[in-house]
């Protein structure tokens, strides 16, 4: 359902041209057509369209760096860095330089590569770190120095400039770097966040000097942020390059922090990282080909399943008749997905993690355990074929962005510090806040990570490990041209998994476009705790028959933040979710 916004003439003269027979017919998976139940607010996403390039990022000042970017004729991989760095400022409670990332990038020629940012355990980590007296103590792993991993996202921005970039990325840096120094007004969600975590923050006087007010409280939305010892991070970075940070001063700093405090981080541990490259995960949906990313992520795999699950059944169809029964079906599709992450999905370089998750007759076995009209039971995770043979990784809280140009390249980007703030510990002197990533190993059988998460060996705490990872930044193109048809990802912990499978089913079955995707309301499931998710802009009628059906049921405000971009022809169509403040730009 299109609504009124700045660009709507122009989008609606591009939708003109897209065949009838693209578009869906049914309401029911729209839930109330013409009213706000289909965003978790009344503010409609923001859609960019442009022949030239576009971008879509959760602020203003990282999608106007991206476009400023393209103006300086760079190509959407410079853009993204460019996007990512100012969200590294304005985003900090999200990502930053203190994190990491993974860069799913479509070239023109339409080769897809995967750059693993991702943070690893220091050499010194154990698999009993985070116990005390023998018993596993989850707040070790999400507040303080031993949650900390080796930050890897600047890394990841780096290897992708040298290698696919246009341009190098001192402009980049030194433009992020005047907007910390010179501040900005504080984002309402941002201002929230803070608020909510503002009893850790106060454990820790340097964190508190840039998130505090002298009396101890948080900055307001509407306040004014300036960071000036992150706006000297990123100006050394641009004079001296990455080695600043892994070599230098920046890793020392960290190092002498982590000695003082207890934790395991030392500059041998920044010396030795390396951004990875890895081969996406390509699986077929309908007629197109998926790309996602591959361990130490989950998505990749994880969105593969459960799009080869729904393609046993007629996902248009079941929805057109109840907007109920294909939620069920949906859900039921999460648990089985969910329930093999716990136990198969780790560090592939690390663990033995199976291509059979992906095998089209697994799959197939898989869904025929869905019944449509009841919910049943996902005891234990499923055995796929050649479970210890076939390997991934033989030869062959969180934001995203996506940007593309009209040469054909695309970039979509998740970066996170895991969870708000990250350890809420920053380096003294450099305004970067660590991350808090060892929270996404499993400390231990059976005992959840802040995301209520659990997992097996296959995730356990391991020196220079890098630990398992919701991240899904997902490119799809045309089966047979090969041309690019929507790229998206999100934020939100297991969210962004069952959020990205949302956004593709919309577009691929039902037709909907990018910014009626994005903004509709979201399901959840992570099979454990068996849960069913639901957003409160599901209308009660479907909430009953989800009900009825013999789920247990909660309701969220919003079940992540995503972005994505759609292709018509040589058109592009940005779109950012309205559940924050957030901006898609084009390039004209």
């Amino acid at each position: 359902m299109l609504t009124d916004r700045a660009n709507r003439r122009s989008f609606l003269k591009l939708s003109a041209t897209i065949p009838a027979s693209t578009l869906l017919t049914s309401t029911a998976w729209q839930f109330c057509p013409g009213q706000e139940s289909a965003t978790v607010n009344k503010n409609r996403s923001t859609t960019a369209s442009s022949s030239e390039a576009v971008v879509a990022t959760v602020h203003p000042l990282a999608s106007q760096a991206a476009i400023e970017t393209f103006r300086l004729g760079g190509n959407a991989i410079d853009a993204a860095v460019a996007a990512s760095l100012m969200l590294s400022v304005v985003d900090g409670h999200n990502s930053g330089l203190g994190g990491g990332g993974l860069l799913l990038i479509r070239r023109a020629n339409g080769t897809v590569h995967a750059i693993d940012g991702r943070e690893t355990a220091p050499k010194s980590a154990t698999q009993d770190m985070f116990f005390r007296a023998g018993i596993p103590d989850p707040s070790l792993s999400q507040t303080g120095p031993l949650a900390a991993g080796v930050p890897g996202l600047l890394h990841g921005l780096h290897r992708a400039t040298v290698e696919f970039g246009k341009l190098d990325w001192e402009s980049s840096l030194l433009r992020a770097a005047e907007v910390a120094e010179d501040g900005f007004a504080i984002p309402a969600n941002y201002a929230r966040v803070l608020a909510s975590v503002t009893d850790s923050i106060a454990l820790f006087p340097d964190s508190s000097r840039i998130l505090l007010d002298p009396n101890g409280k948080p900055h307001a939305a509407g306040a004014t942020l300036r960071q000036p010892d992150l706006a000297n991070t990123l100006r050394q970075i641009a004079s001296q390059g990455i080695g600043w940070f892994y070599e230098g001063e920046f890793a020392r700093r960290t190092a002498d922090l982590m000695r003082s405090s207890g934790g395991r981080l030392k500059e041998s541990d920044f010396a030795e990282y390396q951004a990875l490259s890895r081969d996406a995960v390509e699986s077929k949906y309908r007629e197109n080909k998926v790309f996602g990313f591959p361990p130490p992520s989950s998505g990749g795999i994880h969105i593969a399943q459960m799009l080869g699950i729904l393609s046993n059944f007629d996902v248009h169809e079941i929805f057109s008749k109840s907007a109920a029964q294909g939620i069920h079906l949906l859900l039921e599709t999460m648990k089985l997905a969910m329930a093999d992450r716990a136990y198969w999905l780790g560090d592939s370089d690390f663990a033995q993690v199976p291509r059979g998750l992906v095998d089209a007759d697994y799959l197939r076995q898989r869904a025929s355990r869905i019944d449509l009209s009841r919910a049943i039971a996902i005891e234990s995770h499923g055995v796929p074929p050649n479970a210890t043979i076939e390997l991934f990784g033989q030869p062959k809280h969180t934001t995203h962005l996506t940007t593309a140009d009209r040469e054909g390249n695309i970039v979509a980007l998740t970066q996170t510090v895991n969870t708000s703030f990250g350890s809420k510990m920053v380096v003294p002197g450099t305004g970067v806040f660590l991350n808090n990533q060892m929270d996404d190993f499993s400390i231990a059988p059976g005992v959840r990570n802040a995301f209520g998460l659990v997992g097996s060996e296959a995730n356990s705490v391991q020196p220079g490990k890098r630990p398992l990872s919701s991240m899904s930044p997902t490119i799809v193109t045309d089966n047979q041209s090969g041309r690019p048809v929507v790229t998206c990802g999100a934020a939100g912990g297991p969210k962004i998994i069952t959020s990205v499978l949302q956004i593709l089913v919309r577009v691929l079955d039902l037709g909907q476009t990018i910014d009626q995707a994005v903004e509709a309301p979201r399901v959840h499931h992570q099979w454990s705790p068996d849960q069913a998710v639901l957003e409160t802009a599901v209308p009660e009628e479907v909430v009953q028959g989800v009900i009825d059906r013999g789920h247990n049921v909660s309701r969220i405000r919003a079940a992540a933040v995503a972005q994505g971009i759609q292709f018509h022809g040589d058109h592009m169509i940005a779109a950012s979710d309205p559940r924050v403040q957030s901006s898609a730009r084009g390039l004209n």
